[in-house]
Formats: structure tokens, C-alpha cells, sequence
């Protein structure tokens, strides 16, 4: 046995040197730090802001429409063979001395037509009429024009082209789908700003469950160091014949109980640290110390005015109605979107009214691309008209499930509004409970230290047994516990209040947190030992924070 004590004794005084050291190199953290550290480094705020971003991106495409829309093109087209080929005539007759030569090739002299073969005024009678003879045999053969100048079976083609169109009427479609594409940008913003809250209000649960963690490491290594004090005062009086060996006994199985509870408190410490790392996206072997406490009052009208560790610009947007809830504002956009889808359906029969225009510069080249005094304009203007004559019940189909889709956004929307009504009551009630439950645990410390240090020296006396002092020793560690656990629930309930505007709906049924499970792993550690002496097991109450996170808001 008393190697057991000095390998317990090597670990403890261990323990306390490593935490020492640590704490030389710890990471001071404040829960303001923690909350603006959480905000840089969280993914799902990433994925909000992305969809803000694509909310943008569809609200651009959709104003789009009320523009006019131009595009351009270049091209090159080179034709190896066609059926144009025919109609391509070679040089004809030879024109007669007199006939002045034929300019050089441009855009004048894509139609050569036949009369360059008649004579200029002045000639003899006789070159006269060789170009009459000449000018017959031209037309008569089908020459005079070369369709390859202009397009028809031309082997190069250059071209450069402009058009533009825009909708002039639309029968209201273009204006409903603004309004469906700001309602999503909208709602993506009120979603951004819902993951926001959602994130602090998971830091500050996580940090407040490590600040409650170390303090009930610190209870559990206070119960160890009494019970190794009542294990030493009756080691002691049994040498000295005081008390009995069951006694001795009794002392020893409570102290050796009270080991395992403080490895679990170390353990659900740790635990606490890793998540509220994991949030903050550190590195999980980085030390941390929390400068924020959980502000225990010493008394307890002190409960409803201590100061709390609300950020001003949170406390500054407190806002409990209903209207302005997240989910409520989210569903008021969809149901905007999906009346705005309705009347998309409906103008579905309405006509489409559009202007277009094409410009565009053709050129045709033997070789290399044509100057640009060789190319031509072509130039046209449209305005066209579309609408449904027969769809076979397409549009009305459409209509009747996007009306359907109306009426249920519309139901979703008053149910929201129900929840949201219930779920504010439920943060109030809630913040009501923690500051009563707070208020009451104070008185309540007092007196369990104050009946354990009558119980101690009872004890020390001989005057009491040491069923009477592990009695008062839980009943102090419980009121401890609930102390510490009702200053926590206090400051988060505070927080979930001022987030309440932004935060979804059930956030309010999940008061206690991920402490529910450390603090019942309290009482029946502690139970353990005091049943090892006899099975007396101290009367404890239920904390009332933790009945309350079995409450659930309906979905």
C-alpha cells in the first residue's frame, strides 16, 4: 500500500510540474480572441461565402437580360471544291486593238460584263463592228461574269462579323427572374450571417466547456487531497489504537475511489481543449490558457448584474421578435422567389418581342488576306416575335406546380414562424433558468463547505464517523459542480440570446451542451467510494440546467 501511495504521490507532484511548465508556453486565449479566430478560419463560413458569391453571379446573369447583347467573330473559310465551278468562264474573245484594256481587278470589277468588247466612240466601221461580233459571242456563251469575285465558289473567304440583339418585351418574364435571382442573393446573405452566429455560438460553448472542464479538474484534485488528509488522519489514529481497521479500510477505498474521478476530469478536459482547437483550426498539441472565466458570483444578487463576456457588437443587435429570426427571413425570400417562378409560368404565354442586328466585312482573295479597300459590308436589321400556339398542356402543367410550390413555401413559412415564436420563449426561459439556478448554487456552496469543515473536525475529534464526513465532502463537491456548471450555463444562455436573430431553429433545445455527460460522470464517481464504506450515498438534486436539455423543439 504505501508503494501505491508513492507511485500516486511521483504522478500527482508529476502532473502538477508538467502543467507548470506548460503553462510557461501556453497560448493565452481570451474568448474574444476565440471568436475572431473562428471566424478567419472555418470552412463552413467558406461555403457560405461562396454561396454569396454565386448568388451575385445569377443576380448579374439576370439583370444581363434588361442589356443588349453583342458578340463578335472572325473567320476563315477555304473551299477545295464546288459546284460554282461551272458558271466560271475563262478570258473570252480577244478584243480588238481599239478596246482599251480592262482595269485591274478591285471592287469595281467583279461583274465584267460583255460591252468592254464593243468599240469606243471614234472607232473605224470596221473595229465596230468586229466588237459587235465579239460582244454577241460573249453573251451568247453565258461570260461576263465571274461568280468566284463574288462568293459563288470562291476559294478563300475572309470575313469579320458584329450582332447584337435585345429583348424589347417579354411579357414579364425578364423582370421575374430579377426578382427570384435578388431574393436567392438574399437569402444567401441571411445565411452567411445564420452561420456566423452558429459559429460563435459553438466557440463559446466550446470554450466555456474547457474553462468548466479545468474547474472540475481543480474540485476532483481538491476531493483527492482530502481524502488523502482523512486517509493520513486515520492511518494515524489507528497507530495510536483511535480507530479501528475498518476504518483504516474505509478511508483507503475512498481515497482510491476518487483516483479514477480525476482521471476522467483530466480526460473530459482534454477532450474540451481538442474540440475547442478543432474550431479554431490549432494545432492540437499547442498548450492553451483561457483567460476568460465563467465569473462564479460570490453572492447571489450578484447573479442578474455581473458584467458578461458579450461582445458590444453582438449585445448591440439583441433582437428576439420573430420577424427578423433567420429561418423566418430565409423562407419570407423563398416564398418571394417562388411567387416571382409563378409569374415566370404565366408569362410563358405572352409574346417575345426582340431586336437583332449583324454586321459583318466579306472579302474574297486568291491569295494572302485582300487589302482592306477589297472588302464589303453586309448589313441587317431584324424584328422578330415569338409566342405559343400549342404546347400540348406544357405551360399549364408548369403553372399548376409552381402554384403548388407557392402554397407549400407559404406553409413552411407560417410553421417557421410558429417555431420561432416557441424557440425565443424557450432562450428566455432558458437564460431565467440559468440565472435562478446560479443564484441558488451560491448560498448552497456556502453552506456545503461550511458543514464539511464541521463534519472535518467532528471527524478529527471523534466525535462523528466517517460515513457523516464522506458525506458532507460530496455534498460540497456536488454543490461545487452545480456552481460551476450554472455560471456556465449562464454565460451561454446569455450568448444564445444576443445570436438569437441569426441563429436556426432548435438551438435553444440544447442547453447543457456536451456537459451533460462530464458532469453526470461526477456524482457516481464520488458515490463509488461512499458505497465502498457502508453504501450511504449522500442525498444530491437533479440540476435543473440539465433536465432542460432533454427539451426539444418540435419539427
Amino acid at each position: 500500500m504505501k508503494s501505491f501511495q508513492l507511485i500516486l504521490a511521483v504522478a500527482i507532484a508529476a502532473a502538477g510540474l508538467a502543467r507548470n511548465a506548460a503553462a510557461q508556453e501556453r497560448r493565452s486565449i481570451s474568448l474574444e480572441d476565440a471568436l475572431r479566430m473562428s471566424q478567419a478560419q472555418s470552412e463552413a463560413l467558406r461555403i457560405a461565402q461562396a454561396g454569396v458569391s454565386r448568388s451575385r453571379g445569377q443576380q448579374m446573369q439576370a439583370r444581363s437580360q434588361y442589356l443588349p447583347q453583342f458578340s463578335g467573330s472572325a473567320g476563315y473559310t477555304r473551299t477545295l471544291a464546288t459546284q460554282f465551278s461551272a458558271f466560271q468562264t475563262g478570258p473570252g474573245p480577244t478584243p480588238p486593238a481599239s478596246v482599251p484594256p480592262a482595269p485591274p481587278t478591285d471592287t469595281a470589277t467583279y461583274f465584267q460584263p460583255c460591252t468592254r468588247y464593243l468599240a469606243p466612240t471614234g472607232s473605224n466601221e470596221g473595229d465596230r463592228l468586229q466588237g459587235l461580233e465579239l460582244y454577241s459571242r460573249c453573251a451568247s456563251s453565258g461570260g461576263g461574269l465571274d461568280f468566284s469575285r463574288v462568293g459563288f465558289g470562291a476559294r478563300n473567304q475572309y470575313q469579320l462579323a458584329a450582332n447584337g440583339s435585345l429583348t424589347l418585351w417579354s411579357g414579364g418574364r425578364v423582370q421575374a427572374q430579377n426578382r427570384v435571382a435578388n431574393a436567392g442573393r438574399r437569402s444567401s446573405e441571411i445565411e452567411l450571417a445564420s452561420q456566423r452566429a452558429q459559429l460563435a455560438l459553438d466557440v463559446t460553448e466550446a470554450y466555456y466547456d474547457a474553462v468548466l472542464s479545468d474547474r472540475l479538474v481543480a474540485i476532483a484534485e481538491s476531493s483527492l487531497v482530502w481524502t488523502e488528509g482523512t486517509l493520513k488522519q486515520t492511518t494515524l489514529a489507528r497507530q495510536v489504537g483511535n480507530q479501528s481497521e475498518f476504518e483504516l479500510l474505509r478511508s483507503r477505498v475512498t481515497r482510491d475511489n476518487q483516483v479514477p474521478v480525476l482521471l476522467q476530469r483530466r480526460t473530459d478536459r482534454d477532450l474540451s481543449y481538442l474540440r475547442l482547437k478543432q474550431l479554431l483550426n490549432l494545432p492540437y498539441a499547442e498548450p492553451l490558457q483561457l483567460t476568460s472565466d465563467i465569473d462564479e458570483p460570490a453572492d447571489a444578487r450578484d447573479v442578474r448584474t455581473a458584467a458578461t463576456s458579450i461582445p458590444p457588437s453582438v449585445a448591440a443587435q439583441m433582437d428576439t421578435s420573430v420577424s427578423s429570426r433567420a429561418p423566418v427571413r430565409q423562407l419570407d425570400e423563398a416564398l418571394t422567389a417562388q411567387e416571382a417562378q409563378l409569374a415566370m409560368a404565366k408569362s410563358e404565354w405572352m409574346p417575345t418581342v426582340s431586336v437583332s442586328t449583324a454586321y459583318s466585312r466579306v472579302a474574297f482573295g486568291s491569295g494572302g488576306i485582300p487589302n482592306w479597300g477589297n472588302w464589303l459590308n453586309n448589313w441587317t436589321v431584324a424584328v422578330g416575335a415569338s409566342f405559343p400556339l400549342f404546347t400540348g398542356g406544357r405551360i399549364r402543367g408548369q403553372q399548376m406546380v409552381v402554384e403548388a410550390d407557392v402554397e407549400e413555401s407559404r406553409a413552411r413559412l407560417d410553421q417557421t414562424r410558429e417555431l420561432a415564436a416557441l424557440d425565443a420563449q424557450q432562450s428566455i426561459a432558458q437564460l431565467r433558468q440559468a440565472e435562478s439556478a446560479l443564484a441558488a448554487s451560491v448560498g448552497t456552496t456556502e453552506q456545503a463547505g461550511r458543514a464539511f469543515a464541521i463534519a472535518n473536525v467532528r471527524y478529527s475529534e471523534g466525535i462523528s464517523t466517517q460515513i457523516e464526513l464522506s458525506e458532507s465532502r460530496l455534498n460540497l463537491e456536488q454543490a461545487r459542480t452545480n456552481r460551476a456548471l450554472a455560471a456556465r450555463n449562464l454565460q451561454v444562455a446569455r450568448i444564445r440570446l444576443a445570436l438569437l436573430k441569426d441563429l436556426p431553429l432548435g438551438t435553444a433545445g440544447a442547453f447543457g451542451g456536451g456537459m451533460s455527460s462530464m458532469i453526470g460522470g461526477a456524482v457516481p464517481g464520488s458515490a463509488t467510494g461512499a458505497g465502498a464504506t457502508g453504501g450511504t450515498v449522500a442525498p444530491r438534486t437533479t440540476s435543473t440546467t440539465q433536465q432542460a436539455s432533454t427539451s426539444q423543439i418540435p419539427q
